[in-house]
């Protein structure tokens, strides 16, 4: 089956695309979805075109418009459907966002007759990371919360590891911290691991500390 795997340049896009080759899906390409001049803190699009020039993959940008998001999410899929064949969207999509009890790309893909997967869908948070250091991911935390984490600028840069996971247990055990980040603790980007070709260097950054986070800004 034809797939792309949405695309935000973290961990959880990347693992997805792993366990997408892993099952057999034809992955061919990387698909963000993005407002118009999109400026986004923790994954800037320069970056993730990097990434996808390392794996050697195709990425596309489609731009969602307001007012209407479900109608303009539901047009994405529609040319990814239409334009590039796509049959299955792959998402890294870990759990419910906030309050809501329903999947939000799972009803935009359902409205226009496309498949989706979800192969992260409620697995064990610590299960996650500990995947993430067995394969061999390079991801390094980009935007942290001031909130969850003391000394919330030491994180940036760091990539995750077994002395990583260790201290997220512990906040996860302190105050509450999902350890994959669900509820917007943290953010990361891949720079290497399975499917890469090479690293992606991280590009200069200063660090930026606003409306209760503490993120990389690049200068890209």
């Amino acid at each position: 089956m034809m797939a792309a795997v949405a695309w935000t340049g973290g961990k959880d896009c990347a693992m997805a695309l792993y366990e997408a080759k892993a099952k057999g899906y034809d992955v061919k390409l990387l698909v963000t979805f993005a407002p118009e001049n999109p400026s986004f803190r923790a994954h800037p699009l320069a970056l993730m075109e990097a990434q996808a020039a390392a794996l050697g993959m195709q990425h596309v940008i489609l731009t969602i418009r307001p007012p209407n998001y479900n109608e303009s999410y539901e047009d994405a899929l529609k040319v990814l459907m239409e334009k590039y064949q796509i049959e299955c969207l792959v998402t890294g999509d870990i759990d419910y966002v906030g309050t809501s009890t329903t999947n939000y790309m799972n009803e935009r893909c359902a409205a226009v007759g496309m498949e989706i997967w979800c192969p992260l869908w409620q697995r064990p948070r610590e299960s996650l990371i500990e995947l993430i250091i067995q394969r061999k991911f390079y991801v390094v935390f980009s935007c942290v919360k001031d909130e969850k984490f003391t000394d919330a600028s030491a994180w940036l840069g760091k990539a995750i590891s077994k002395e990583i996971l260790e201290a997220l247990k512990m906040l996860h055990a302190q105050n509450g911290a999902d350890m994959c980040g669900e509820n917007g603790e943290y953010h990361t980007m891949v720079l290497g691991g399975p499917y890469f070709q090479h690293q992606v260097e991280i590009p200069p950054f200063t660090i930026e500390s606003k409306d209760g986070l503490s993120c990389m800004k690049f200068t890209l």
